[in-house]
């Protein structure tokens, strides 16, 4: 253990040279900025919150490495601030901040360690976390207490540096595209994965910021016809250590450590400022081609893990302020699974993020966010609240309430898992759709009313507050988990690539293999997991609520059984660009623009209000009908009798809601059969008054998707459904 003295002394690391005077300047705003000062003199303002800190020295570092520490001594309301002349963009710094270090309360200042501005809009270098960047000495004997004994070695040589970056855009020739939410199709993509192995982009914007704004990405996109994109994390994040060791890295960079700073590894132009105006041309330029662009956020947690973590930035800064602690103060609250828990009830960490939210929407041009275990962000002292401080800033928010919201409505603490209770604003991922889906089309539903609430916008959790439909974010895949084309040809994951044993990533896939585990060369198993597929990408599609697609699975991306591929920056979660060469992935990627192209085309499939399901008119027809194989409507001893098939038929004439001249919206209606019973079922469709005829528009049971069917049926008469497949029908009047 050190001694009292040992713990207050300050290494001997003092710069020979002289440095530019420190004037007061401004305690707001927080992190680096340039501007003007005194007598027009230029430079920039830094400031720094560390509550309970005795001291904080900024520290600059010339190109070469050599540091300069300049001393601020201005401190308000728990602010330490200083204009330094003559500094500008480009400036490489970081902070030493001293106070006690005393885990046993939760002070772990250790002014040996630079820290990186949570502030920092840019980042230059790479965290590598040799033993110099611990806090704490990392191979003490005794482990048990090794994050007590405080390490003295200069981390400085070893961990990034923050970077001042001017920032002067005002975003005057961008033009948001705004797209309503019942309008919304979003398309969660990784910016490495994406375009790494994209054959249309130059090979050194592969990979980047200016690689997804390339025309041959972008083209992709706009053919799809999604109207957003979701980025997995594109804060500046670390890779963990245990990856380190095992030669990995963290690919889906849900570890963050700088919530102002794009991630440097995806900037094709330089990592000294040059990555924020190389995002910022990414994004314009998705604007341009109509395309929202919402970031994957993590706010919940940061790369600094436990008490045997790294100290990297917020540790240092004032680890009691930052990170919920026990009742033992050494050890961390973790509602995240990564070993911490940001406080966000404190107000300065709630200050953090509403910033950091507002940056990258103000100054950046972003048109929303989906919050990672949001449920985390939720909790007042300890439990889940919705009235908690977080919400309600971001509820009253002027900036931020206009923009797109979405939680991951869960965490991994007690009480975390909260699908249907965020408030008015938020719409949320929905696994209950995910989980209804799978198992309908892998025949492991009981009966079909789980089904029934999915299908139709999920009105047992969002029919309250004012919510409508689009607050459910339809999804049968996401990141996290099978891709699209594995849910069909794995019962098992296969995660032994993560150098864990396979014990990493959920058990609960709700995955058919389709008979053989694995890929085949067997025709009859790849037509029916073609088929499959074709099936979750059309329900989905054709699903009331806000649909998300992940990048590859409408052409059939593998990841070889693998559902974690968050340390897999390798072809394995890289999108092979050459699957559309396959026929049967070409027609897969067919069907998805067809569907999303009558999806655009037809209102009655992105209704803005719940169906009431009761007659409409003097016909007795409703806005939403239920139907059994025999053209019955269903009565409600049939939702709870086991069935492999549902008719769902969708009403035009009666959509709530006028257009933007007052007009009433009226469409065409449709009829879908959803069919996943093992042998081909004879279907009697619904007579007058539902129809006189139907045109046949998606039969998934066909091979050749690139065109539609166009096939006419009487109402009242009898179609054939091929096994576990879907058809969708047009009502023609």
């Amino acid at each position: 253990m050190t001694s009292a003295a040992e713990q207050e002394a300050v290494p001997d690391h003092a710069p020979e040279r002289a440095g530019p005077p420190v004037w007061p300047g401004a305690p707001t705003p927080l992190g680096a900025r340039c501007r003007t000062g005194p007598d027009g003199v230029t430079g920039t303002n830094f400031a720094l919150w560390a509550g309970g800190a005795e001291a904080v020295e900024l520290c600059l570092f010339d190109p070469d490495g050599t540091e300069l520490r300049l001393p601020l001594t201005e401190l308000t309301h728990e602010i330490w601030h200083g204009f330094v002349p003559g500094v500008g963009a480009g400036q490489r710094y970081g902070y030493r901040v001293h106070g006690r270090w005393d885990p046993w309360t939760g002070a772990r200042w250790n002014p040996a360690k630079l820290l990186l501005d949570p502030y920092a809009r840019a980042v230059d270098g790479d965290f590598t976390l040799p033993p110099e960047v611990y806090g704490h000495v990392r191979d003490w004997p005794q482990q048990h207490v090794a994050d007590t004994v405080r390490d003295e070695r200069d981390s400085a040589p070893h961990v990034p540096k923050g970077v001042v970056v001017l920032d002067d855009d005002d975003w005057s020739d961008d033009r948001r595209p705004k797209t309503p939410w019942q309008d919304s199709v979003i398309y969660e993509l990784h910016v490495k994965g994406f375009t790494r192995l994209h054959p249309g982009i130059p090979e050194h914007l592969r990979g980047t910021y200016a690689g997804l704004a390339h025309p041959a990405a972008i083209d992709h996109l706009v053919r799809l016809g999604v109207t957003a994109v979701e980025l997995l994390p594109v804060h500046q994040f670390a890779h963990e250590d245990h990856l380190l060791r095992r030669g990995l890295r963290n690919h889906w960079g849900y570890n963050s450590i700088g919530y102002f700073a794009p991630h440097a590894g995806y900037s094709s132009s330089g990592t000294t400022g040059q990555q924020v105006g190389e995002f910022k041309r990414m994004v314009r330029a998705l604007h341009a081609a109509g395309i929202e662009v919402i970031l994957d956020v993590v706010y919940n947690h940061t790369a600094e893990a436990g008490e045997l973590g790294p100290t990297l930035s917020l540790k240092g800064v004032d680890n009691r302020g930052y990170y919920r602690l026990q009742s033992d103060a050494r050890r961390y609250a973790d509602y995240t699974g990564c070993g911490n828990t940001l406080h966000v009830v404190q107000p300065q960490v709630l200050r953090l993020i509403t910033d950091s939210l507002r940056y990258w929407v103000t100054e950046m041009g972003v048109d929303g966010f989906r919050f990672d275990l949001a449920a985390a962000l939720a909790r007042s002292m300890h439990d889940v609240d919705m009235l908690s401080p977080f919400l309600a800033v971001i509820a009253q928010d002027p900036v931020l309430r206009r923009v797109k919201l979405i939680a991951e409505p869960w965490d991994v603490g007690n009480g975390g898992y909260q699908v249907g209770a965020f408030p008015p604003l938020w719409t949320e991922w929905n696994d209950r759709y995910r989980d209804a889906v799978r198992d309908f089309w892998r025949g492991a539903l009981p009966d079909v009313r789980d089904l029934g609430y999915r299908l139709s916008g999920s009105s047992d959790l969002y029919a309250w507050g004012g919510r409508r439909p689009y607050a459910s974010v339809n999804f049968v895949t996401a990141h996290d988990g099978f891709t699209l084309r594995d849910l069909v040809t794995y019962e098992r994951k296969h995660n032994e690539a993560n150098g864990e044993g396979n014990r990493d990533g959920t058990h609960d896939n709700r995955s058919w293999n389709c008979g053989v585990e694995g890929e085949t060369d067997d025709p009859d198993i790849n037509a029916l997991r073609l088929r499959q597929q074709r099936n979750l990408l059309t329900t989905l599609l054709l699903s009331t609520g806000v649909p998300m697609l992940v990048a590859g699975d409408e052409m059939g991306r593998t990841q070889g059984g693998n559902n974690n591929a968050y340390c897999q920056d390798n072809a394995i979660g890289w999108l092979d660009w050459a699957l559309p060469d396959d026929p049967g992935r070409a027609q897969l990627l067919a069907l998805t623009r067809r569907l999303l192209a009558l999806r655009h085309d037809h209102p009655v499939l992105r209704r803005r209000a719940f169906f009431s399901g009761r007659p409409q008119g003097t016909d007795g027809l409703r806005d939403l009908a239920w139907f059994t194989a025999e053209g019955a409507e269903m009565t409600e001893p049939d939702w709870y009798a086991p069935t492999a098939t549902l008719g769902l038929y969708l009403s035009g004439r009666d959509i709530p809601g006028r257009d933007e001249r007052g007009e009433q919206i009226t469409d065409d209606s449709f009829l879908a059969v959803l069919h996943a019973g093992h042998r081909p079922l004879e279907f009697r469709l619904p007579g007058p008054p539902w129809a006189e005829t139907y045109e046949l528009v998606v039969d998934t049971g066909r091979e050749d998707q690139s065109a539609p069917p166009g096939t006419e049926h009487a109402g009242g008469g009898i179609i054939t459904v091929e096994a576990r497949s879907m058809v969708l029908l047009r009502v023609r009047t």
